[in-house]
């Protein structure tokens, strides 16, 4: 993929709703240049991927064909050009966020089922739930975020986090405890809406997480939020319907290679990127 490609990809991305622009897929340019994919048959355009490596650690995000080229095997040859691709990059596990009814698609090219997660749609709203040891992030916490995500996703995502966290129009919140960080929730602000994740608190000190949650969203007070969460996380899951959001759909985290997943706390940084 290349810039001449974003508009088709925003093009054939906007036939499934995903709402992606053309920013998004020049970030994953930045991310992986060489590791976003387009389908082509007869030198025409019909399906898009997209991946990012993370050292031993890599993520499968965006697969999309053509309706009148799906079935044909198209999709099957962008995932296993993909593997291809982040295997000569030393990755020894791949993730991936696959839709319910896509999950016989990608266990049948070798993917094994993790977990599942609930991805949620409200609005930010203020609340009193803080804990007394959140407070926002500054530049000199980047270095201790980046080594908390490292100990949960199993890998280090600096390249993707730091512009994240250094971008002005989103915030970050962070947690301590007896001088460490223990906790941190990232919103990314776009088109009017916020993006919560990832969020990560160490897993004997899951209260933290619902404090980290509070504090974006009384920051995200009257825009529409979306966040992923596990559906194993029952007390986030029951903070945020209390807060007013709802299911928009679910899907299953698999994996390619061994399970990476730490004893953590954690949301999704996004469904394209782990």
């Amino acid at each position: 993929m290349s810039a001449e490609d974003f508009e088709f990809a925003v093009r054939i991305t906007d036939q499934m709703s995903w709402g992606l622009a053309k920013a998004d897929f020049e970030f994953m340019i930045e991310l992986e240049p060489e590791g976003c994919f387009v389908l082509l048959h007869d030198s025409e355009r019909v399906g898009i991927a997209t991946t990012v490596s993370f050292g031993r650690v890599g993520w499968f995000g965006n697969l999309i064909v053509s309706p009148e080229k799906q079935r044909k095997g198209g999709g099957s040859f962008l995932v296993r050009h993909a593997l291809e691709y982040l295997a000569d990059k030393n990755v020894r596990t791949v993730g991936l966020y696959a839709y319910t009814e896509k999950i016989p698609f990608y266990t049948a090219l070798g993917f094994k089922y993790d977990s599942d997660f609930i991805a949620l749609k409200g609005k930010g709203a203020s609340s009193s739930s803080h804990c007394v040891d959140v407070r926002e992030a500054t530049n000199k916490d980047i270095n201790e975020i980046i080594d908390l995500d490292k100990a949960c996703f199993g890998a280090s995502r600096k390249k993707l986090l730091e512009p994240i966290l250094r971008d002005t129009d989103n915030f970050c919140y962070v947690s301590t405890e007896n001088g460490r960080l223990s906790g941190f929730t990232v919103a990314k602000v776009y088109q009017g809406m916020v993006e919560l994740g990832p969020l990560v608190s160490t897993k004997e000190l899951s209260d933290i997480a619902i404090g980290l949650l509070a504090a974006a969203l009384s920051r995200s007070n009257d825009f529409e939020v979306t966040t992923c969460v596990p559906k194993s996380e029952a007390s986030i899951l029951n903070m945020l319907t209390r807060t007013g959001f709802t299911e928009k759909f679910r899907v299953a985290r698999m994996f390619f290679g061994p399970s990476v997943t730490g004893d953590c706390v954690y949301a999704a940084e996004s469904l394209e990127r782990g």
